[in-house]
């Protein structure tokens, strides 16, 4: 029998839509926004400037190549910016990662608590999603490399991981990238990149110029602090960028994003800036969460995980509520699997130090 209406690819329904975190607390004066890893700081004074002198013009088409922005990354990192390929958001560059490359009956693996856009991406083309398990909530390469199958077409990997803050070193990864087929796409996540102060810690720039089966995902919308203007890129082989500047839009990035990204990477002042205030934040918010008797697993990125006990009362659930009665919202992780932790962005001075009264008051009430 016929179907009686339009049926959605296979995969499509199988997709739990992605939820951001909360934007509000209603009824509550002044909100801290501590659910979607925005930047305390905001964006560099010189990428709004940029942004608003693009006002004039909106009638205008954007350059469809985005060459002056791929260009200014280009310079700013040591590029050929021919290997680049700007995106509406690393989302968007993701998702035509998963669509150049994975087709029904193909496997994409990504670990236990992996950002939730790669099982949409890779649901969304047909294929079928494949968790790896992490090892204490850090990415475990042995578990990847055993879940390889005949099938697996890409591997994406998160580094620094979102929402656990874990990372592998360098190191790791290249072993990762050995222990694959050369016919695997190894899709480097570095949305976190620039806040990451370890010595073992590298992007993965030189495994992407040395290898055919390496890319690697960046993105504007964390320490630029251009989040509401959506923009990423990717650098990656010629002959993967080939493929997916196919199947982009061909204006998939508008002209404010571009002028205001211009801007924004080459700002180092201000990117120094906003790593020296997390730098400064990370370790005392990891501090002082732990005096009060919750575990905080031990990040790089400009976030952390918090862990409730889930007994008594101290569950991440009333402690979601508790704090968003006082104006501080944070991001729930049940999603990722983590029923009982809440991921809180490093925020303003303000924003850090009433988190922590407000926590200490949490776990002080009597249930």
């Amino acid at each position: 029998m016929s179907n009686s209406r339009p049926q959605p690819r296979p995969g499509v329904l199988s997709i739990s839509p992605y939820v951001p975190g909360k934007s509000g607390a209603p009824g509550v004066a002044k909100v801290f926004k501590l659910s979607s890893n925005e930047s305390p700081l905001g964006p560099s004074p010189k990428a709004i400037a940029a942004y608003r002198g693009v006002g004039e013009h909106l009638e205008d088409y954007p350059d469809g190549a985005a060459t002056r922005l791929r260009e200014a990354i280009g310079r700013v990192y040591g590029l050929d910016p021919a290997r680049i390929v700007c995106g509406a958001g690393s989302d968007d560059l993701l998702n035509l990662i998963a669509r150049a490359y994975l087709a029904d009956g193909d496997e994409a693996i990504h670990t236990t608590h992996g950002f939730l856009v790669y099982p949409i991406a890779t649901l969304g083309t047909g294929a079928k999603p494949v968790v790896a398990a992490e090892k204490n909530l850090t990415t475990d390469v042995d578990a990847i490399l055993a879940a390889v199958t005949p099938r697996t077409k890409v591997v994406f990997l998160a580094n620094p991981n979102n929402p656990t803050g874990t990372y592998i070193p360098y190191d790791e990864v290249k072993r990762l990238q050995r222990g694959l087929r050369p016919d695997i796409l190894l899709v480097l996540d570095a949305a976190y990149a620039e806040y990451v102060r370890r010595n073992d810690y590298a992007t993965g720039l030189e495994l992407v110029a040395e290898n055919d089966n390496v890319v690697m995902c960046r993105t504007f919308s964390k320490i630029h602090a251009l989040a509401a203007l959506r923009l990423g890129w990717m650098v990656g082989p010629a002959h993967v960028v080939d493929a997916v500047n196919r199947i982009r839009g061909p204006f998939n990035v508008n002209a404010p994003a571009i002028e205001a990204g211009i801007a924004a990477v080459e700002d180092a002042e201000h990117i120094e800036r906003s790593r020296q205030h997390n730098e400064r934040w990370l370790p005392w918010l990891t501090e002082e969460i732990g005096k009060l008797g919750l575990t905080v697993t031990p990040s790089v990125a400009n976030f952390i995980l918090i862990h409730f006990p889930g007994t008594d009362g101290k569950t991440a659930t009333a402690a979601d509520a508790f704090l968003t009665a006082r104006g501080l919202v944070l991001r729930s992780v049940a999603g990722y699997g983590l029923p009982n932790a809440l991921r809180m962005s490093i925020g303003t001075e303000e924003a850090n130090r009433l988190l922590v009264a407000a926590l200490g008051e949490f776990m002080g009430a009597t249930v």
